[in-house]
């Protein structure tokens, strides 16, 4: 056998048994946490909204992945089906205008838009909709370049306490994330966020509750939300807003009712009673307007 004969069988091995492998690779990949979660920052029972994200967003993939497949499998069908057979000459028969195949791949490809739009679109009014009686009530005022924390007075906060956040100090050594603005959440507790901004516009973003919402000076927007798992995560504006933007960072706390308590009563043992409110906003458009 000569070497080239040798090498084609070599190949001829290779190939199936890569391809294989590379089969199996995907396969147990698709049984791992990351991948039934999309590969997104977050669990399921994170808050309310987290499930439904993640089911909109891999059964999306899913449907265009699929989709893809077909295509791509229609297309080769395509190169092998009408090749340029051996001594033929000129172009192939032409053809145009079936009308029932245009209609066809013009209805499809419209009829999955409006589906896509249909499952997002209701998911979308589900993560905005408010809550008429929230048992929290917070009022953030993202500041450059930090955040601070109003608690309002409500069913679940007595009296009104506040803290007033100071922005991080990233000079390439690592850093105490506990001294970073910490926002406290009661778990199982609906939450609405107002959203605020005293200057420029910020974004306040957590990963793990995949939403995210820009905070525009003069202009309340709001997240409501509820926790369903205890643990800190990490949040940080998502909106570049001047020179120390990357050092915009806070931590989210959802604890138990007692430890929520327990925060607010150290507010005000502070004498952080009260809010620190818009008279600290300091956009000078707004304050040429008044």
């Amino acid at each position: 056998m000569s070497s080239q004969d040798r090498t084609g069988s070599r190949r001829a091995k290779v190939i199936p048994i890569a391809g294989m492998a590379i089969a199996g690779a995907l396969a147990l990949s698709g049984c791992t946490a990351e991948s039934k979660n999309g590969w997104l920052p977050a669990e399921r029972d994170t808050t309310n909204h987290t499930a439904g994200i993640i089911d909109l967003w891999v059964n999306s993939w899913i449907t265009v992945l699929i989709i893809g497949l077909i295509t791509w499998a229609l297309i080769i069908w395509c190169i092998i089906a009408y090749r340029r057979r051996k001594g033929a000459t000129g172009y192939p028969r032409q053809t145009s205008y079936n009308l029932p195949l245009e209609i066809f791949y013009t209805m499809i490809p419209l009829f999955m838009v409006l589906v896509f739009f249909h499952f997002t679109n209701v998911e979308q009014e589900s993560i905005n909709a408010r809550v008429d009686n929230p048992d929290v009530t917070i009022d953030v005022r993202a500041k450059q370049w930090s955040f601070d924390f109003n608690y309002l007075q409500g069913n679940d906060v007595k009296e009104s306490v506040y803290s007033v956040g100071v922005q991080a100090e990233l000079d390439g050594k690592p850093f105490d994330k506990s001294t970073l603005p910490t926002l406290y959440l009661p778990v199982n507790r609906s939450v609405e966020l107002q959203l605020n901004s005293r200057e420029v516009i910020h974004s306040f973003w957590v990963p793990a509750f995949l939403d995210k919402k820009d905070m525009l000076p003069g202009k309340t927007n709001y997240m409501t939300l509820t926790p369903t798992a205890l643990g800190q995560y990490d949040g940080k504006c998502a909106e570049l807003c001047g020179e120390y933007h990357s050092e915009m960072l806070f931590n989210v706390k959802v604890v138990t009712q007692a430890e929520f308590d327990a925060r607010l009563e150290e507010l005000k043992a502070k004498g952080q009673t009260g809010t620190i409110g818009q008279e600290y906003d300091r956009n000078p458009n707004l304050n040429a307007k008044k």
